[in-house]
């Protein structure tokens, strides 16, 4: 099990290791949505949000989807672009989103809220009638705002593109131009590192020195991800990046979107998480996590809310029996469920499962 990257033919001077300022305003954006997939940053969380104007805050909740419980590709949008790399300003980085064209950009922020399928074809959302109703039909279930958004998007790509990228400007006015300029000479000295021994090295190192969960066999001329996920893409032409991040731990991200190039967003330092909870309590949550659907469902839970049947569905499962799943999770209070009009939605409570440790939280939030 993992994301496996077929590197067969890739040369070592098509692998490049260079930081991102659009991507860690994502990482930024996500710490501040969801501080409890991040206890070592909530410090920097109740800095930002004490000094957040109302306005930029409810903006933010417009389209947190995009950043809440995992990561849109929008922030990586170079991977898109045949021949494109990151930019050495978010400027640089926003103009690169704006050369997507409306069906990558609609796709890859529709992706979480209505489960597309990610590792092939995208299906044609903007002149496909079911697929657009399909589309609208699953943001319904995520409630009222993801169904304006979708809606919005849907109807007038140009002016939700317009919306997102006057907001990430204010962000950066607001909070991120300043982080940006501590954490940036963090990225580039760890970029200059991973560089020199992907040079010096090869590959292999270079990619262990980012996580013991990347492995390359070069045999079989593959990388593997160790992930709770069964993934499978290519490098293709225009090779292999990995960029850095100073706010993502313990989250590994890897962009494998059919027709794509693959991404590795690796986090740099790992903070210290809270203490364990009560021997009772972690007794009754270990034997809960004992059983490996239920941690399947952990992964996919902490990453969105979703239906019972939604989870059936991507598990291939029956409803039942992912029910008798989720009870078990919920007794050993690890799950959330709550009532959205006719859907009942189902979460993983990620500051529970950090007092578990950091090796569990890193293996669901890889």
């Amino acid at each position: 099990m993992g994301v496996r990257i077929d590197i067969a033919g890739l040369r070592p001077e098509r692998v490049a290791v260079v930081p991102s300022p659009l991507a860690e305003l994502c990482m930024a954006l996500h710490a501040l949505s969801e501080p409890g997939h991040h206890p070592g940053l909530q410090g920097w969380v109740t800095g930002v949000t004490a000094r957040l104007e109302p306005h930029l805050a409810d903006r933010m909740c417009e389209a947190d989807f995009l950043w809440r419980a995992t990561f849109s590709d929008l922030f990586l949008p170079y991977a898109g672009l045949p021949g494109a790399a990151p930019g050495g300003t978010l400027t640089e980085e926003l103009d690169l989103l704006d050369k997507l064209t409306d069906e990558q950009f609609v796709n890859a922020a529709l992706e979480f809220t209505c489960v597309f399928a990610y590792d092939g074809q995208a299906q044609d959302i903007l002149s496909d009638p079911a697929v657009r109703e399909r589309a609208l039909e699953v943001a319904a279930s995520r409630g009222p705002r993801q169904t304006r958004f979708a809606r919005r998007l849907l109807d007038n790509p140009p002016v939700v593109r317009a919306w997102l990228r006057r907001f990430l400007e204010d962000c950066a006015e607001a909070f991120f131009d300043d982080a940006w300029s501590r954490l940036r000479h963090q990225l580039a000295a760890d970029a200059r590192h991973k560089t020199d021994v992907l040079r010096r090295r090869g590959l292999a190192e270079a990619l262990a020195s980012i996580s013991p969960a990347v492995t390359v066999d070069e045999a079989a001329a593959r990388i593997t991800v160790d992930k709770l996920t069964d993934r499978h893409c290519v490098t293709a032409s225009d090779g292999l990046l990995l960029v850095p991040t100073s706010l993502g731990w313990p989250h590994l991200m890897v962009l494998h979107r059919y027709g794509w190039q693959p991404v590795l967003h690796y986090p740099v330092g790992s903070p210290e998480l809270a203490s364990p909870p009560s021997v009772e309590q972690l007794a009754l949550r270990m034997a809960a996590l004992s059983h490996p659907v239920r941690m399947r469902l952990c992964r996919h839970l902490a990453r969105s809310v979703y239906t019972t049947s939604e989870l059936a569905q991507v598990l291939g499962l029956t409803a039942p029996e992912v029910s008798r799943h989720l009870g078990v999770l919920k007794k050993a209070g690890l799950v959330s469920t709550r009532r959205r009009g006719r859907y009942v939605l189902h979460q993983l409570d990620v500051t529970v499962v950090a007092r578990l440790g950091s090796d569990f939280l890193e293996g669901i939030l890889r």
